[in-house]
């Protein structure tokens, strides 16, 4: 056997010893950590795996010994960040970008649209009109310009919470008065 390539299995073997002697000090810790952070024992399994790969393919490069146990942490929360960017990149989809799918008229109208459809548009721009412009533009918007929260958002710039914010007390302080409506139509 090639003495170069002898060297390269004994150092091979000797890193994977010592990664495993890392894993058996430390990894209990490690998956600990990670479960205090996510919360969730099948996700902080899955995160520890990712960990322990991603710790072994760097390892030929970490160059600080002593301070392993730190290293496998900082990667550990890296992990966590990455899943927490990635989960809060999904849950904006349903908060945001549901809206512009929602364009079938076969679905069931929500009780303010069915409302703002059954009052004639005159009475209903007149019962707007008496809002704060805050609230009363995007409800326009929304309803009147078919605008989806995001094109509100980019339109007024302001952040997509506060337009559906604006739009919950809007329709919290139109309801008693298209109620009116409605009973005197």
């Amino acid at each position: 056997m090639n003495p170069c390539m002898s060297m390269k299995f004994e150092e091979k073997q000797s890193m994977d010893q010592y990664f495993e002697q890392c894993i058996l000090e430390h990894g209990r810790s490690l998956f600990n950590y990670i479960y205090s952070l996510v919360r969730h024992k099948q996700l902080a399994e899955d995160l520890y795996q990712e960990v322990l790969i991603s710790a072994y393919l760097a390892l030929p490069s970490f160059e600080e010994k002593a301070k392993v146990k730190n290293w496998l942490f900082k990667i550990a929360v890296n992990k966590c960040r990455d899943y927490w960017r990635k989960e809060k990149s999904a849950n904006r989809f349903w908060e945001e970008k549901v809206y512009l799918y929602v364009e079938d008229k076969n679905m069931i109208e929500e009780p303010e649209e069915s409302v703002l459809h059954k009052c004639s548009d005159d009475e209903m721009v007149n019962t707007l009109q008496k809002l704060p412009e805050m609230y009363r533009d995007p409800l326009l918007l929304f309803y009147y310009h078919n605008q989806t929260l995001m094109e509100i958002s980019h339109l007024t710039s302001i952040p997509v919470s506060t337009v559906k914010t604006r739009m919950r007390r809007a329709k919290e302080r139109l309801r008693p008065k298209v109620e009116e409506l409605v009973a005197n139509g």
